[in-house]
C-alpha cells in the first residue's frame, strides 16, 4: 500500500435526479475504497434533485459509515456540485466520479499511486460503453479542446480524476455546467502542472438517464470558445480563490444520529504556482 493510499482520499460524487442508482453508487464506493485506502470519505452532493435522490442516499447512509450527504436546495449545475464537494474534502487526495456507476472504482487505487509523483492524475475510458453518437461528439470536442486550450489529454470529460488537495486550490472550477473538466485541465496547463492519464474501466449506465443531451453541445461549445478568447487569447483570467471548509459554510450534510463528529479541518489550501513548472506529456 503506497503513501497516498495510507494518507487518505476524499471521493466526491455529484448527483442530480439519480434515485435509481445512488444507493448502488454509494455501496460500490464504500466497498472499493475500503479495499484500497486506510482512510477515506465519500461526499455525495445532491444538486437540488427533483426526484428521490436525497431520500435514497439518506437510506444508504445506514450501511455507509464513511459517506456524507451534502445538499443544494436548488439545481446549481454539475460544476457547482463538484466545487461544493471539493470545498468539503478533508484528505490529502481528492477524487471525483459520477453517480451513474459507469466506472470501476477499484481503478482509483492506481490513480492514487501515481499521485505520489504527479499532482493531477486522470483516467481515460479505454473501451467506452456509450452510444456511438456520444462517442463521436466526445471525440470532436476533445480535438477542439486540445487545439484551442491545450488540455493535453485524450478524454477530458472522463469522470474519474484524482488531485492532490494542495494543487486543487489553484484549479477550483468557476464553471457551473459540464465545461468544468475542460476548465480544470486548462488551469493545470496554465500553472505548469504535470498531468498523467491512465486507462480505466468503463461500463454501461446502471440505471436512470444521462444528464448530457444534444442540447448541451452548442452550450458547451459557446462556453469553450468564450473561455478560449478571454483566458487563453487575452489572458484576463478572473481570480479563483482557494476555498477552505473552515471558513465558508458547507451545504447541510445529512448523516446518522450518534455518528462521531467530523475531524478538525486540515490546513488551509494554498493557491499559487508550483516551485517547478513541469510540462505534461
Amino acid at each position: 500500500m503506497g503513501t497516498f493510499t495510507r494518507t487518505g482520499l476524499s471521493l466526491v460524487i455529484p448527483a442530480f435526479n439519480e434515485a435509481a442508482v445512488i444507493s448502488r453508487a454509494i455501496a460500490e464506493a464504500e466497498a472499493a475504497l475500503g479495499r484500497s485506502f486506510e482512510r477515506f470519505e465519500i461526499l455525495v452532493v445532491d444538486d437540488g434533485s427533483s426526484d428521490a435522490t436525497a431520500t435514497e442516499a439518506s437510506r444508504a447512509l445506514e450501511a455507509a459509515p464513511h459517506t456524507r450527504l451534502l445538499r443544494h436546495p436548488t439545481n446549481r449545475g454539475y460544476g457547482a456540485a463538484l466545487r461544493t464537494g471539493f470545498e468539503a474534502a478533508r484528505f490529502d487526495l481528492v477524487a471525483f466520479t459520477d453517480a451513474d456507476c459507469q466506472f470501476d472504482l477499484t481503478d482509483l487505487a492506481q490513480l492514487a499511486e501515481h499521485a505520489g509523483s504527479v499532482p493531477v492524475v486522470v483516467g481515460f475510458r479505454a473501451d467506452r460503453q456509450d452510444p456511438w453518437r456520444r462517442r463521436f461528439l466526445s471525440w470532436g470536442y476533445n480535438v477542439l479542446a486540445r487545439a484551442l486550450l491545450g488540455t493535453r489529454v485524450r478524454d477530458v470529460d472522463c469522470a474519474l480524476k484524482v488531485f492532490r488537495r494542495d494543487t486543487l486550490a489553484g484549479l477550483m472550477p468557476e464553471s457551473r455546467g459540464f465545461f468544468v473538466n475542460t476548465e480544470m485541465l486548462t488551469r493545470a496547463r496554465q500553472l505548469g502542472l504535470e498531468v498523467t492519464e491512465l486507462p480505466v474501466t468503463h461500463r454501461p449506465r446502471a440505471g436512470g438517464e444521462s444528464k448530457v443531451s444534444l442540447r448541451e453541445v452548442p452550450r458547451t461549445a459557446r462556453t469553450l470558445l468564450n473561455f478560449w478568447w478571454h483566458e487563453v487569447v487575452r489572458g484576463d483570467r478572473r481570480t479563483t480563490p482557494a476555498v477552505v471548509q473552515a471558513r465558508l459554510p458547507v451545504p447541510r450534510a445529512a448523516g446518522l444520529p450518534g455518528r462521531a463528529p467530523a475531524p478538525s479541518s486540515p490546513p488551509a489550501l494554498r493557491a499559487g504556482l508550483p516551485e517547478r513548472h513541469r510540462a505534461g506529456a
